[in-house]
C-alpha cells in the first residue's frame, strides 16, 4: 500500500497543481501514463510468460479504430459517453485476439516475435488500403471532445491514470494467484511445466487476451484524445512498438513496478528531447542513449538491479549480526564456509 500511495499520490495531485497555462506538462503526463500502461500490459505476456512480443500495437490500433466505429454507428456524442464504450471496445479486441493468440503460440522464441510484428504490419497495410473504413493514409477524424476550456487535458489525464491503475492491478492480481504461478512456470521451463500437468495453453492465452484488452482501451482513449487516427501511428510497428519494449526492459521485465519506473524515466525524457531537439531528429539519438547507458550498467533493468543491491546489503547486515566476536585467536572455518564466503 505504501508503494501505491507513493506512486498514485503525486499522480493525482500533479494535474491539480499544474498551472492552466502549462497544459503541455499535463499532455506529457497523459502520454507517460499511456506508455506506462501499455508496457505493463506488454509485461503480462513478455515478463510473465516469457514470450517476447512486438504485436501489442496491433491491439492498440484495433482499439483506436474500434472507438471510431462506435462514433460512426452508435450515437454516443462527444462528451463522457465515449469513455463508457472504451471497455466494450477492449472486450471486443480481446475476443478477436484469442484465435490470433492460438495461432501465434504455435511458435516460440524468434518465430513468435516475427509472427507478432507481422500482425502489426499486416493491420497497418489493411488500414492504409481500406479507405472507406479507415480513411487510408489521409486518416479519419472523430468528433472533438466537448469539454470545458482548461479541463480537456486533465480529463484525459485522469482517464489514462485509471486505465494505468487497472493494468497495474491486473498484474498484481496475477502475481498473487495460481494463474501467475502457471505463467511463471511457462516462463521458466514450458516443457517441464507441461510435463508436470500444467495446461500451458491456458495461462498463455489468458495473458495474450488480457494484454490485448488493456492495450485496446489505451488505443481507444488515445484516438479520442487526438480526434484523428492515422494508420502509420495507430499501427506503429517501429517507434511505438520498440518504445514499449524499451520501457519494459529498462524498468525490469517480469516485475510489477518495472514498466512504471521505465516509463516515468524514458517518456518524459523523450518528450523533452523531442521538444528541444525535434527539428533535427537528434532527440532519437538521446532517446537511445538513455536506454543504452542503463542497459550497460543495469542489464536486468532498474528494479531487479536495485532489489539485488538491497538484498546483498540485507544479507550483509544479517551475517554481521550473526558473526561471533573475535577473541584474538584465529578460528578455523569449514572448507564449505570458506568457499561460500569467497568473492564471486
Amino acid at each position: 500500500m505504501l508503494r501505491v500511495a507513493i506512486v498514485f499520490g503525486p499522480l493525482v495531485v500533479f494535474p491539480l497543481v499544474t498551472n492552466s497555462s502549462a497544459t503541455w506538462l499535463i499532455n506529457i503526463g497523459v502520454f507517460t501514463l499511456m506508455f506506462a500502461g501499455l508496457a505493463t500490459a506488454w509485461n503480462l505476456i513478455a515478463g510473465y510468460t516469457g514470450y517476447i512480443t512486438l504485436g501489442n500495437m496491433a491491439f492498440f490500433g484495433l482499439g483506436a479504430y474500434g472507438i471510431e466505429l462506435v462514433f460512426q454507428h452508435v450515437g454516443v456524442g462527444a462528451g463522457w459517453w465515449p469513455f463508457l464504450m472504451v471497455p466494450v471496445v477492449g472486450l471486443g479486441v480481446a475476443l478477436i485476439s484469442l484465435p490470433i493468440g492460438w495461432v501465434a503460440y504455435r511458435t516460440r522464441a524468434l518465430s513468435f516475435i516475427i509472427v507478432t510484428i507481422v500482425l502489426v504490419v499486416v493491420l497497418q497495410y489493411l488500414a492504409l488500403n481500406l479507405t472507406s473504413l479507415t480513411g487510408g493514409s489521409l486518416g479519419i477524424s472523430m468528433p472533438t471532445p466537448q469539454f470545458a476550456p482548461g479541463t480537456f487535458e486533465r480529463i484525459f489525464y485522469f482517464v489514462m491514470a485509471a486505465l494505468f491503475a487497472l493494468s497495474l492491478g491486473a498484474c498484481w492480481y496475477v502475481r498473487q494467484s495460481r494463474l501467475g504461478l502457471m505463467m511463471f512456470a511457462v516462463r521458466d521451463d514450458e516443457d517441464k511445466a507441461s510435463g508436470i500437468g500444467v495446461n500451458v495453453a491456458v495461462p498463455k492465452l489468458i495473458a495474450f487476451s488480457a494484454s490485448a484488452f488493456l492495450s485496446a482501451m489505451f488505443g481507444a482513449v488515445w484516438a479520442y484524445y487526438l480526434a484523428t487516427i492515422y494508420p502509420q501511428f495507430a499501427f506503429d510497428a517501429e517507434f511505438t512498438s520498440m518504445a514499449i519494449i524499451l520501457i519494459g526492459f529498462l524498468g525490469g521485465a517480469g516485475t510489477l513496478w518495472g514498466p512504471t519506473v521505465g516509463a516515468f524515466i524514458l517518456v518524459p525524457a523523450q518528450q523533452y528531447m523531442a521538444f528541444t531537439l525535434g527539428a533535427n531528429d537528434y532527440y532519437l539519438i538521446g532517446y537511445a542513449a538513455v536506454f543504452a547507458v542503463v542497459m550497460l550498467t543495469m542489464r536486468r533493468g532498474i528494479v531487479p538491479t536495485i532489489n539485488d543491491l538491497l538484498d546483498r546489503r540485507r544479507r550483509g547486515r544479517i551475517s554481521q549480526l550473526g558473526a561471533p566476536r573475535s577473541t584474538g585467536a584465529p578460528v578455523a572455518e569449514p572448507l564449505e564456509a570458506a568457499v561460500g564466503s569467497a568473492p564471486q
